[in-house]
């Protein structure tokens, strides 16, 4: 069996339906909503992902088991991407922060070996 990323679409509307055990009218409505958008064919037809699927049943826990409603779901969504989005921006500082830091080090024990003193 070949293997595909998270994000690639693979699934129709009907077998992510029943992969997430829903009606596939309701995915209709979540992307209405703005909850999904599954990639779509040339000819139009609904492809949904790994990472579509894994959002939907989000989704599912959310107005299922918690019994939060569909605009609050929205708005933990778009919380979540931004959080996201956050906590990627952190990571990249922190490499930049890290990689700075080596940097200065390197040129201490540079400056260091030169002036006849032990870097380490």
């Amino acid at each position: 069996m070949r293997s595909h990323g998270q994000d690639e679409p693979v699934y129709t509307i009907g077998v992510a339906a029943r992969l997430v055990e829903c009606h596939p009218q309701t995915l209709r409505m979540y992307e209405r909503l703005g909850l999904i958008t599954p990639q779509r064919t040339d000819t139009k037809l609904r492809m949904y992902s790994d990472s579509d699927i894994a959002k939907l049943r989000q989704i599912q826990r959310l107005t299922q088991d918690l019994g939060v409603n569909l605009a609050g779901v929205h708005v933990i969504l778009e919380l979540l991407g931004k959080l996201q989005g956050l906590r990627e921006e952190m990571e990249c500082e922190v490499e930049r922060i890290q990689q700075e830091a080596e940097e200065e080090a390197r040129v201490l024990r540079l400056r260091l070996s030169d002036a006849g003193l032990p870097g380490d």
